[in-house]
């Protein structure tokens, strides 16, 4: 990639981040720029996003990722992203939040030597990633939240993630519009805990997150 084109995808991504409030440092900021870099470099032989162009995967990949963080707690915690695919949005959340011990879950096997391999390319110390079903895994201490990016509706995520979650932790869905008619058909022993509306800079399409809980 160009220079020039380096400065471009830098700018739009620091403006971004100022518009949606989220202060990110520069070492911080030029990590995520190194994710969407190798996202392109193996796109051409694995195709793992339909996304080619670096400046849609500042937006769609990156913005669209960490706009819910506004809305998830600042505090240390263990969260699983179930069907990362390519690694959003967990790979975000790991540079935003190194705080955060995030694992990374899929069962494509193309998928996750990826994801190990940004892991390790990105020096992301509080990353694991597990290959495999989400319904055979168990893990050796359980979640605080659940996030998934369009990885199934609300009543199949919950009951195929329901033995991962902690004790007082939430499940946070990431959605497009409203998914009032997957919130109408949740599953026993869950309630909506709220849900956030997103505003994604450069995104002209509707974005939420759900947040679920487990009912007392």
């Amino acid at each position: 990639m160009s220079d020039a084109m380096n400065g471009h995808l830098a700018a739009m991504l620091a403006q971004g981040l100022a518009e949606m409030g989220l202060p990110l440092d520069a070492a911080q900021q030029s990590k995520l720029l190194a994710y969407v870099a190798l996202l392109q470099k193996w796109n051409k032989v694995y195709s793992l996003t339909a996304i080619r162009e670096p400046e849609k995967m500042v937006t769609h990949h990156l913005l669209d990722s960490l706009a819910p963080l506004l809305f998830l707690p600042t505090t240390p915690l263990r969260m699983v992203d179930v069907g990362s695919g390519f690694g959003t949005p967990g790979i975000p959340f790991a540079i935003a939040r190194p705080d955060w011990a995030l694992t990374l879950l899929d069962s494509n096997q193309k998928k996750t030597t990826f994801l190990r391999q940004a892991i390790l390319e990105l020096g992301l110390s509080n990353v694991s990633v597990i290959t495999g079903r989400v319904e055979a895994v168990e893990p050796a201490a359980k979640f605080d939240v659940i996030t998934s990016r369009a990885f199934a509706d609300l009543a199949d995520f919950i009951n195929w993630t329901r033995h991962l979650l902690a004790d007082g932790g939430e499940w946070a869905a990431l959605k497009g519009v409203y998914p009032q008619d997957e919130i109408a058909s949740l599953p026993a022993g869950v309630y909506v805990d709220g849900v956030d509306a997103l505003s994604v800079p450069g995104l002209d399409a509707e974005r939420h997150l759900v947040h679920i809980r487990k009912a007392a």
